[in-house]
């Protein structure tokens, strides 16, 4: 009981009354707790520094998720990097460094998708990222793409390619820079490397096409997928190296009559020192100095794998291996090898793949012409693969497209001239890629051992210019380069002739288009000009190329201004083949130059400036200039449709024409006649022709003619720009007839024109009266004896232009620039001829006039009076000016005298009455 009794004391139970709180115990845990609102303002803003995209991340959220083990992460976050770039292209300048690492590391990501957002945010950056700001980073780029070539998965291999795709549109010149490493990851991607079983030992490897069957394209498909993009990068090559050619025409290397642009001086610049002339020993834009020294290029100094294909040796090597691989695929390719196929057909895909075969060695053969020693080279490619190349590629030459059968008749599949399929395939363009190769490995010293094979390649070329078809300019311009070449290997008129006729048929089709009708041009120019080397001790000229030339002045001027491009080739070859005195091209000028040089509708005036100068220039190889070709050019200078520059410069070689340019040596007979060369001088110096002289006679009242009372000659008021282009065009022409001999007799022909022409018209244009009077004073000699109606008509000529000066208005700008030139006229010929002055004294009867008038007498008898030029003569004149002077005070008599009458008295007694010859005072008269 006592045990049992200590147990209960030890564990009582506490016995609970209704109504009151349980006690703690003593080990109870306080579960109390206090709650205050947290303030997080900060956190909630947007980062100010930072823009962020719908998601609220920016930049660098977005490219820490680059290295998320998820794809859908790093696909979202190129996604998102695209939207942010969108939205804030600055930020591609400050984080360029991140974004392009970040990007390139995704090209070999496992997950196509994240590949394919790579790539198209890769072209999104490549519009915003110009060549400069990635170039730093290309290596880098590079770098991850030869990684994704070589990949041993086969998506990241495909998708590579479109990696490079991108790369090879923006960064042409970038990527080439690592030519060497990119081109052996071409090869890896169509073959693998296998120990030849010729050699022994294992120094080196030969190439074999690989065959994946894990693909999901063809083996084929495959091989023409890598084989374009090599093709674009190779075509980057040649493009990104120095010396660019035309692919069809090229310039050889030892033509050093090549057409060069000339260089414009202007003599006028370089008298006064405002230009300089740096002349060079072989001239041209590419100036060459005769020096047995030469310079060693930057690339001797290079690694060979910094130089790429710039290096013989690494592009000999390169060659080695890529044509034995091309060879194979052709063979699978071709004909022979697809059983549904006979003869020459092909089938679509097959075709594509020996295009790109065909197009990869013409672009390595282009590259092997870039190296100095280029005849080793050329041997060295004829000895190692003219024998595959003849038994492979010519074997079923020429080769066409299969026709696939449709339910509806294509037009298109049954014309003949059609020469590309619904896949745009250029089945032409493969026979003339195939043509350009072979015709590089021949030469003039192979001809007999390769006249099989040229016979086939000139008989296809022939074919084609002459089948009527509608070619296009990679077409025409590959063409002409086989035809060239075919013409430099094999150069006897009986060879040349056939294929000069072929493509002159192609030059007479009818719309052709511009860039064909351009190399079409080009083509023949280069053949004239090599023929005419060739010929200056053999006269032995092509009749066909006779004929072209003999056409070429026409299409000129049925040209017009339709194509100005095509109309300066045209003047480019004419003036070339006019200085070199082309008696048909000659012929055909001169029967050509009136519709050529028409005032209205001719060539010249609707060319560009440029082109007006050579055709200008062309003027002085024309045999003959007839009068009514002087007409027609004395229009063009005086009609203001060319400059006064120009104008000027045909006036000067119209005059080295003449009898009258003091050469030594005689001149071609009936070149200029001399009564023609003085019509033509006269008619520009008078500026209107006869039926415009007659039709301003009409004109009557302002704002169009100035009209006084006191000269029976009105002035018509011509615009500035064509009083000033008339004005420049008297200067020459007064220089000109200064320079003739016999002035005095000049000058009589001068008279009995402006006698014949222009005395009785009462309405004379104003820069017409001043041309007058400026040539008077240039050919004016004491020898000269002037006729009595030619001293009335220049007085009344000198009134009128005086009148018109005085009543300007000072806001008419226009006419106000015409003051000085016409002014030193009128002053010239008053001081050359005193008798001119007392006609024009005589003429001022002032009881004539209206009193609105006078003031403007008054004006210029002060300013005559002033004139030190004039002094003397007004001298002797002192009675007609005070008989004047005396009318004007009659007709003033009874009124306040003004101003003007005041300043009229007060110069007459300073300057004339003053004088010791004086009769009287002054006072006497009044």
């Amino acid at each position: 009981m006592t045990k049992k009794r200590k147990r209960q004391e030890d564990f009582q139970k506490v016995k609970l009354k209704v109504g009151k709180k349980k006690p703690k115990l003593e080990n109870a845990t306080d579960t109390t707790f206090k709650t205050k609102a947290i303030q997080i303002p900060e956190q909630l803003k947007e980062d100010g520094v930072l823009p962020t995209q719908n998601r609220k991340l920016n930049i660098k959220d977005l490219l820490s998720q680059m290295h998320h083990y998820s794809p859908g992460v790093k696909h979202n976050a190129l996604l998102g990097l695209k939207e942010l770039l969108s939205q804030y292209p600055f930020v591609i300048d400050a984080h360029l460094s991140s974004i392009i690492s970040e990007v390139a590391a995704v090209f070999t990501d496992k997950d196509s998708n994240v590949r394919g957002a790579a790539v198209h945010l890769l072209q999104f950056l490549a519009s915003k990222i110009r060549a400069e700001q990635i170039a730093p980073f290309f290596p880098l780029v590079s770098a991850h793409l030869s990684s994704a070539m070589t990949h041993i998965s086969e998506g990241i291999q495909e998708d590579s390619l479109k990696v490079l795709d991108v790369l090879l549109e923006a960064y042409p010149a970038l990527l080439t820079d690592r030519s060497i490493i990119l081109l052996k990851n071409f090869v890896e991607l169509i073959s693998h490397q296998q120990l030849s079983k010729r050699l022994k030992s294992r120094d080196k490897l030969s190439w074999m096409l690989s065959v994946n069957p894990n693909r999901r394209v063809t083996s084929q498909q495959w091989r023409l997928n890598v084989l374009t993009r090599l093709k674009k990068f190779l075509q980057a090559v040649v493009d990104g190296s120095s010396d660019t050619e035309d692919e069809g025409l090229q310039e050889q290397k030892d033509n050093s009559h090549s057409v060069r642009n000339p260089i414009c001086i202007s003599w006028k610049l370089h008298a006064n020192n405002q230009q300089h002339i740096q002349l060079f020993e072989s001239g041209g834009l590419r100036p060459k100095i005769n020096s047995s020294f030469r310079l060693r290029s930057l690339t001797s100094v290079m690694d060979s794998a910094e130089k790429g294909l710039s290096s013989a040796e690494n592009l000999k090597g390169f060659i080695e291996i890529i044509i034995p691989l091309l060879i194979e695929c052709w063979i699978e390719a071709s004909p022979a090898q697809s059983a549904p196929i006979l003869g020459n057909l092909l089938e679509s895909e097959s075709q594509q793949l020996m295009q790109q075969v065909l197009s990869i060695i013409h672009l390595l053969w282009k590259l092997t012409k870039r190296h100095d020693e280029t005849y080793k080279m050329e041997l060295w490619l004829r000895m190692n693969y003219l024998v595959d190349f003849k038994h492979h590629f010519m074997r079923h030459f020429p080769y066409s497209l299969q026709d696939v059968k449709h339910k509806k008749k294509d037009p298109c599949k049954s014309n003949r001239n059609c020469m590309k399929s619904s896949n745009n395939i250029d089945h032409l363009l493969l026979n003339l890629t195939l043509c350009d190769i072979m015709v590089s490995l021949a030469s003039a010293s192979t001809l007999q051992t390769d006249s099989g094979w040229l016979d086939m390649i000139r008989k296809f070329v022939t074919d084609t210019l002459q089948d009527g078809s509608k070619l296009s300019s990679k077409q025409v311009n590959r063409l002409l380069g086989v035809t060239w070449r075919l013409m430099q290997i094999q150069q006897n008129k009986v060879a040349t002739e056939p294929l000069i006729k072929a493509v002159y048929t192609l030059y007479q089709q009818r719309n052709l288009l511009f860039p064909v009708r351009t190399l079409l041009l080009k083509f023949f120019s280069r053949v004239y000009q090599k023929e005419d080397l060739r010929t200056q001790r053999i006269r032995s000229r092509s009749k066909v190329l006779s004929r072209w030339l003999a056409g070429l002045p026409q299409q000129l001027a049925l040209l017009g201004l339709r194509n100005p491009e095509l109309s300066n080739q045209l003047i480019d070859i004419i003036h070339s083949a006019a200085s070199r005195s082309n008696k048909e091209l000659l012929q055909s000028l001169q029967a050509t130059a009136a519709r050529i040089y028409d005032p209205l509708e001719g060539t010249l005036v609707l060319l560009p400036a440029d082109a007006q100068r050579r055709l200008v220039q062309l003027v002085y190889f024309l045999p003959c200039l007839p009068a009514s070709l002087l007409t027609c050019l004395s229009r063009c200078c005086i009609m203001g449709r060319m400059s006064s520059d120009l104008a000027a410069t045909l006036i000067g070689i119209l005059h080295m024409r003449s009898s009258f340019a003091g050469w030594k040596c005689q001149v071609q007979d009936n070149s200029v006649n001399d009564v023609d060369y003085f019509s033509f001088l006269f008619s520009t110096l008078i500026g209107f022709s006869r039926e415009e002289l007659t039709s301003l006679q009409g004109i009557r009242g302002k704002p169009h003619i100035s009209q006084t009372q006191l000269s029976p000659i009105r002035l018509y008021l011509t615009d500035l720009d064509q009083f000033l282009h008339h004005w420049a065009v008297t200067e020459v022409i007064c220089h000109n007839l200064s320079t003739i001999p016999s002035q005095s007799q000049c000058f009589d022909i001068l008279q009995t024109g402006i006698c014949k022409y222009l005395v009785g018209l009462v309405v004379i244009p104003d820069s017409t009266a001043g041309s007058v009077l400026c040539a008077i004073n240039k050919l004016l000699d004491q020898a000269c004896i002037i006729s009595e109606n030619l001293h009335r008509f220049l007085a009344s000529c000198c009134y009128s232009l005086l009148y018109f000066l005085l009543t300007i208005d000072r806001e008419d700008a226009e006419h106000l620039q015409k003051r000085d030139m016409l002014w030193r006229s009128c002053i010239s010929a008053l001081a050359l001829l005193p008798r001119l002055l007392r006609l024009m004294l005589q003429s001022l009867q002032v009881s004539r006039i209206c009193r609105e008038e006078l003031p403007v007498v008054a004006q210029l008898l002060r300013l005559l009076m002033q004139h030190g030029q004039l002094r003397s003569h007004m001298i002797t004149n002192e009675f007609l000016v005070q008989q004047i002077i005396k009318d004007i005070m009659t007709l003033k008599s009874g009124e306040v005298q003004e101003q003007w009458l005041t300043d009229l008295h007060y110069c007459f007694n300073i300057y004339l009455a003053s004088h010791p010859q004086t009769p009287g005072p002054i006072n006497t008269v009044y």
